[in-house]
């Protein structure tokens, strides 16, 4: 039986996802993340700022990863979570906060990207490797 991940069935580790989508309503963070995202060899990255705009871009085209930043504005990002597991792509959440207070309990497994960030982390989330912190 295969094993079951925080975003759908369990995959091999994954190669480099060539698209990834950041959902992010800081400018400077959302561009720090895509330059970074570009020098580690991802083809495509796509930028939300809204739940909006993310699920617009998803609808489009699906990305092969996605990056979501928790707290938006006055909105958070879980609704975006939930469509991304509805198509089965990974993702991680990407926050500042401590602890899961602000997360769902159906979020409880997936793992985090904490804000600051190295480079190093991120790597490992991309490639799907235990380095980011999982919530909770």
């Amino acid at each position: 039986m295969e094993p079951i991940g925080p975003c759908g069935p369990a995959a091999m580790p994954a190669a480099m996802p060539d698209d990834v989508l950041i959902v992010e309503d800081d400018a400077i963070i959302a561009l720090d993340f895509e330059e970074t995202l570009l020098g580690l060899g991802v083809a495509t990255v796509r930028t939300a700022a809204t739940v909006t705009q993310a699920l617009d871009l998803i609808a489009r085209r699906a990305p092969a990863f996605a990056l979501l930043d928790v707290g938006l504005f006055d909105e958070n990002s879980f609704a975006v979570a939930g469509r991304l597991r509805e198509l089965n792509v990974r993702f991680v959440f990407v926050t500042g906060y401590s602890g899961d207070k602000r997360f769902p309990p159906e979020y409880a497994g997936v793992s985090r990207l904490s804000k600051p960030y190295s480079r190093e982390a991120l790597l490992a989330v991309l490639m799907d490797q235990p380095a980011a912190d999982p919530i909770g």
